[in-house]
């Protein structure tokens, strides 16, 4: 009996689960993954807070506002280790004089809410260089995917919003069993860390599935947000920790501390998803050809080189 094709190709995988890791940070560093991790981190850092402000303006016309932000600091908490209450306080004395936000500022605000998909949709074309002879994206399209993936944004925060906010209501009742009352707190804070985890598994498969050009099989693009996702959780733990019990960084940067903070926890995240991305072009690349080895003709050049126009080769 023959082993079906996707499972055939992924016996190397299985076998040499080690060997695949290996191969993946090897491409990731030839591909100057950090390099590119923070050109993502720093445009997501510029477009953090106001696509926070768009979506709360937004957000706020049906839902009240005060819930809306506790959510978003709940939830900002898994991106932001520490420093959650800060960014939110800021967004919250910006709503508090939105009155004076003309449409010139609004504008821009949308602009740069929008650089952080730009420059993850650029990163992750360095990582998917295989695909470019095979899929090639309109330029109109990439233009307008990053505002149809904030209004998605928008409508995920809506509906995880209701959803905490109804698992809080349970927080607060108790079960009556054998004579005793059992209070479901617990339940609800177990079941509100699932809604954050699963939502951040959900956020990057979409990202794996839509800006990458082509096609993403959805078990590929599953497969990579799972490990990114579960590499943050382990990471994000890690810096917590660190945080709150090790780091002088406020006594190095003052005033500085948070943005340096932010900014830190960003490339790290950026980092991870970018990994993911790799892990996911090297299965791709194991799926339909047995190998995570490029051949000759599909060898990057790398995110510096490939920008440079083509020029015939010097005698």
């Amino acid at each position: 009996m023959k082993t079906p094709l996707p499972l055939q190709h992924a016996a190397p995988l299985l076998r040499h689960p080690l060997r695949f890791v290996w191969g993946a940070l090897k491409d990731f560093r030839a591909n100057q993954g950090l390099l590119l991790a923070g050109a993502v981190a720093y445009y997501a850092l510029l477009s953090i807070v106001p696509l926070l402000i768009v979506s709360v303006m937004a957000l706020s016309h049906v839902i009240d506002q005060a819930e809306l932000l506790r959510t978003i600091g709940r939830y900002l908490e898994w991106l932001l280790p520490g420093q959650s209450k800060s960014v939110v306080a800021e967004l919250s004395s910006f709503m508090d004089h939105r009155a004076v936000l003309g449409p010139v500022l609004l504008v821009t605000m949308i602009f740069f809410s929008s650089l952080a998909f730009s420059v993850l949709e650029s990163a992750m074309a360095v990582i998917f260089h295989h695909r470019k002879a095979d899929h090639k994206r309109h330029f109109l399209v990439s233009v307008a995917m990053p505002y149809l993936y904030i209004l998605s944004l928008c409508a995920g925060l809506l509906l995880v919003t209701l959803v905490s906010g109804a698992l809080q209501l349970v927080g607060q009742e108790s079960v009556d069993l054998l004579g005793r009352s059992w209070s479901l707190s617990g339940v609800s804070g177990l079941l509100l860390y699932l809604l954050g985890l699963g939502g951040e598994i959900f956020m990057l498969t979409s990202l794996y599935l839509v800006m990458p050009a082509g096609r993403m099989s959805l078990r590929h693009a599953l497969l990579g947000g799972i490990t990114a996702a579960l590499l943050w959780e382990a990471t994000r733990r890690v810096l917590i920790w660190y945080f709150s019990t090790l780091s002088q960084v406020n006594v190095v940067y003052g005033s500085l501390t948070t943005a340096i903070v932010v900014l830190l926890s960003l490339e790290i995240a950026a980092t991870l998803v970018l990994l993911g991305a790799q892990v996911i072009a090297n299965y791709e690349r194991l799926d339909r050809t047995g190998s995570t080895k490029l051949p000759a003709s599909e060898v990057s050049e790398g995110p510096i080189e490939s920008l440079r126009p083509d020029e015939s080769p010097r005698r």
